[in-house]
Parts: structure tokens; C-alpha cells; sequence
């Protein structure tokens, strides 16, 4: 082989080499989930979807980092230093799902029972509170905190997914109950007026409650009409992963795995 042949060959090896390197090097993306006890809860036989929605993703391309907290709201979530950390975490490249409304709904106070609230819509409204022990806090409306983990997860060069929250077993006239007057309807806002994807949540899985039925519906759930058990947590998973695949440019979908 004449020596320019040779030396040609050399750099052609050590160039493949290189490439492998910072391929292997390239760190994989992580999936966060945030949101309340819907997506991840620990008193079986309750389960959120988060813990199963795992089984659909090829796991050895993406992490999957499920920060979600029972009994948490938007806004508490960011008053305990729970987004700060996720928002910490954040690497571009990786995904945040969002689902949050369960627990939003209180009157927003410094009680018991009202310090989940948050105040109702989308807007720039505000009340401020005095706790107690004299510390100030400015409560916000639940699309101004949803539009803040949008915004954060940008910045940082993720991708931000809003999904709406699951439905209760709640019935009315044969059919369980939607929130697409409220709380989904406001996510749905949100995501639209920030230019991310949107996951209906809510109508996916509604929609298989249903055709299945209350009588049916009834085994999904743990104790009260809010909390799945492990069957539920798995058909909230799909749900979610159908809308993922609904999603045409989301780059997420290919880290999901065929069944």
C-alpha cells in the first residue's frame, strides 16, 4: 500500500473512531413528569400513571424521571422547591409532560384546604396572602403556573408537553365527566398560546371510560373516585402515549418502543 494510501486509511480509522466516541459520549435524554398523585403516587394499591408509562419507551435511549408529588398543585409545586429542582435538572434535548388539576380547585388561602388553590383561568390575576409566620406569597392563576414550567423548560432547551388531567370516575347521564370546562380547557389554552404540544389527556382516557362503563370504570380505581390502581395507572399510561403518537414532529415518539 503506498504511504499516502496508508496514511489516508489511518485517518479514516481514527476519524470513525472519534465519531464513535462522542456518540457514546452524548449523554441520553431524560423524559421528566411533574404533576400530583395522578402521575405518581406510592400508597398502593394506588398507582399513578407515571410509574407505567416507562414500559413504553425504550429506556436504554432515555431516562424516564418522574417528579411528581401526591397531593401537589401547580402552585405548590413551586412554593415547596419542587419545580426549582426539576427546572435545575433540565438539559436540552430532554422532554417535560406536565398534568396537573386535581388539586387546584380550593379557594387560594393559607388554610388547610385552601393552600393548594390556585386562582381560576389563564390571566395576569393575583392575590397575595400573609401566612402566619409573616411570609408573603402572591398567588397566581393555574395557566400562569403552567405557563411558567413552559417557559422555564424552553429556556433550558427542552421540550415542554402539556397533557390535560385524567378524569375521575365521576358519571353524569351514563357519561363520566370531562374537564374540558375548566382545568383541561385551560391547559389546552395555555399550550396553544405558548406554542407547545398538547396531550387531551382527559378526552383520550374519558373516551375508554366511556365505552367500558361505570361498572367497569369502578375496578380501575383505589379506594375514592380520584386514584388508580395499577390496571388504571396502565390505561392512563397508553392514553398518554396515544397522544404522544398523535404528535407527528415530536421527536419524543421515537423513543417509544412497538407493542
Amino acid at each position: 500500500m503506498p504511504p499516502f494510501m496508508r496514511n489516508t486509511f489511518v485517518l479514516l480509522v481514527l476519524l470513525c473512531c472519534l465519531t464513535a466516541f462522542v456518540h457514546s459520549a452524548k449523554p441520553k435524554p431524560t423524559l421528566y413528569l411533574i404533576g400530583d398523585s395522578t402521575v405518581n403516587n406510592s400508597h398502593l394499591p394506588q398507582m399513578g400513571w407515571g410509574s407505567k408509562l416507562g414500559g413504553f419507551f425504550d429506556t436504554t435511549r432515555i431516562t424516564i424521571a418522574n417528579h411528581a408529588m401526591a397531593g401537589r398543585s401547580t402552585r405548590t409545586f413551586v412554593s415547596e422547591g419542587r419545580w426549582r429542582r426539576v427546572d435545575s435538572l433540565l438539559r436540552p434535548g430532554d422532554f417535560l409532560i406536565m398534568q396537573f388539576g386535581h388539586n387546584e380547585g380550593s379557594e387560594p388561602d393559607t388554610t388547610k384546604a385552601g393552600r393548594r388553590g390556585v386562582l381560576r383561568g389563564t390571566g395576569e390575576e393575583t392575590k397575595d396572602l400573609t401566612w402566619p409566620d409573616g411570609r408573603q406569597e402572591t398567588v397566581h392563576t393555574y395557566g400562569w403556573y403552567l405557563r411558567s414550567f413552559i417557559r422555564g423548560a424552553k429556556a433550558k432547551g427542552a421540550t415542554p408537553i402539556v397533557a390535560s388531567m385524567i378524569p375521575r370516575n365521576q358519571w353524569k347521564d351514563g357519561k363520566v365527566k370531562r374537564a374540558n370546562q375548566d382545568f383541561g380547557k385551560w391547559a389546552a389554552e395555555v399550550a396553544q398560546q405558548e406554542g407547545v404540544q398538547f396531550i387531551d389527556l382527559n378526552s383520550i382516557t374519558a373516551d375508554k371510560y366511556d365505552k367500558m362503563g361505570p361498572e367497569e370504570v369502578a375496578k380501575l380505581f383505589a379506594g375514592d373516585h380520584t386514584h388508580t390502581n395499577e390496571a388504571g395507572a396502565r390505561i392512563n399510561a397508553e392514553s398518554v402515549v396515544a397522544g404522544i403518537k398523535q404528535i407527528k414532529r415530536l421527536p419524543l415518539r421515537s423513543y417509544l418502543v412497538e407493542r
